[in-house]
């Protein structure tokens, strides 16, 4: 686990040094800076996801007509819901949010019918957020603090 930590920490460090006018850079800045500066109120659309091995590796899936996500935030809620065109099942969330000091916490009330089985057990999920003007980055974290999966958005409205 130590391994994928100084594998993000080299990653991180290697973009972040680099071109210093490339607009990710942006997304890679401390999420106490940047919560600030930046809100999530709006209309974000998925463009990636990522997946975290254990052996340092990512596996990254881009967005496509397959596979659609959005969520909007207004002041205190949130609402999404994802399209996977091959599935059956209808994925959506309507809840509370909460956005400080880089975490974003959703308190979902109720959604569609697999997503309220979920709620049943626990109805709150903590991400790690890195956001800029136009895009954010979730990312799901272990109990030990190692990444599990990520959802890069862009900003559509």
């Amino acid at each position: 686990m130590k391994k994928h930590l100084y594998f993000t920490f080299i990653v991180l460090f290697a973009l972040t040094s680099c071109n210093t006018n490339n607009k990710q850079n942006d997304m890679l800045t401390e999420p106490q800076q940047v919560t600030k500066k930046h809100t999530l109120e709006g209309v974000w659309e998925i463009d990636s996801y990522i997946n975290y091995r254990g052996d340092g590796t990512v596996d990254t899936i881009k967005s496509s007509n397959e596979i659609k996500q959005r969520k909007m935030f207004s002041k205190t809620k949130v609402m999404w819901s994802k399209l996977r065109t091959w599935d059956s099942l209808d994925w959506f969330g309507v809840g509370d949010y909460t956005f400080k000091d880089g975490i974003l916490t959703e308190k979902l009330d109720y959604g569609s019918k697999p997503l309220n089985k979920r709620l049943k057990i626990s109805n709150k999920w903590d991400f790690n957020i890195i956001i800029s003007k136009d895009k954010f980055t979730q990312i799901e974290v272990d109990s030990l603090g190692n990444y599990i999966y990520a959802e890069n958005y862009i900003r559509v409205d």
